[in-house]
């Protein structure tokens, strides 16, 4: 028979694997939502809308969040209604759009949570 040599392989540690996507593009999201209200007046704030329901929904944005590794959370307001729209970041396709404020409250800005 054949002798088969033994082949003794370094031990090297596998790379970490980066699943983290949400936060990126939560990075992004806020770098063009704040240039965005930052050129609105003190009349107007920052409006979404969302794109992907078959018909146009804007939601007045309060709050942007994800989860890693991959889900954007958006909390804030459709029709007067709180509501929270949870997104995979394959899915995010909407429009900044500026909205006037209701002249009895203060300007609204949209809040920008990282997990802890």
């Amino acid at each position: 028979m054949f002798d088969i040599p033994t082949v003794t392989l370094p031990d090297i540690p596998p790379a970490p694997i980066a699943y983290s996507y949400s936060d990126t593009q939560f990075d992004i999201l806020k770098k063009y939502i704040v240039n965005f209200e930052n050129s609105l007046d003190s009349e107007h704030e920052v409006g979404i809308m969302l794109t992907n329901f078959g018909q146009s929904v804007t939601m007045q944005v309060t709050q942007i969040s994800y989860e890693e590794s991959v889900l954007m959370v958006f909390k804030g307001y459709v029709n007067g209604k709180f509501s929270t729209l949870i997104q995979h970041v394959s899915q995010l396709n909407f429009l900044l759009t500026s909205i006037e404020k209701e002249p009895d409250r203060p300007k609204r800005t949209i809040g920008f949570v990282a997990p802890k």
